[in-house]
């Protein structure tokens, strides 16, 4: 994936898409919208995105890929169905809540390892609210956007949130066999109503 940044109207397509995607499957429609023409190639080339849905500033969805395996305007379309109707933290959207939902895109720069020797080193490393992170153990895996450090600044306590949302026990983060990856986001919202 590219780091150039996307255009306002490369970014205008993909909230638009993702509202439009989300609103046909709310009237039933099992179609995805066309991908609309024509695409710069910065949209066709593969990217990874998370899709964040909100309503009246609390979360109410996000999904998304921490990998670029799909043109970027299709990993948004898909990740808006996912974040809409099958984030198992939430029941799928209804339709009376539609008109005011909030949507968020955060296209990701590919993930890199963080090097770190010992549970000091990675604080040090962390950089709060620029940073994207990665942990994984085993086959247990979670990541937080960098956006989450505005409600977690702390890093030990943003590291033991996302121990426990990797399954893991919160001070799995102290631990030599953790990996830790970190990425940065492109972030764009609707604006407000």
């Amino acid at each position: 994936m590219t780091t150039q940044s996307l255009t306002p109207e490369e970014q205008q397509t993909l909230l638009k898409l993702a509202r439009e995607t989300i609103g046909r499957a709310l009237h039933g429609d099992p179609e995805p919208p066309p991908v609309p023409e024509p695409l710069t190639s910065r949209l066709q080339e593969p990217g990874a995105a998370f899709v964040t849905l909100t309503l009246g500033g609390t979360l109410r969805g996000c999904i998304g890929s921490l990998v670029a395996r799909r043109p970027l305007v299709v990993d948004v379309r898909e990740n808006a169905l996912a974040a809409a109707f099958e984030d198992p933290r939430f029941p799928p959207l209804t339709l009376p809540e539609f008109p005011r939902l909030h949507i968020e895109v955060s296209v990701l720069t590919a993930p890199q390892p963080l090097p770190y020797d010992g549970p000091d080193d990675l604080l040090r490393k962390l950089r709060p609210e620029v940073d994207g992170v990665i942990i994984e153990r085993g086959w247990q895996r979670a990541t937080f956007l960098p956006q989450v450090w505005e409600q977690l600044p702390d890093p030990v306590e943003f590291l033991e949130h996302l121990c426990y949302k990797a399954g893991l026990p919160i001070n799995a983060w102290r631990w030599p066999d953790l990996k830790v990856s970190i990425y940065q986001v492109e972030k764009f919202e609707e604006a407000a109503a």
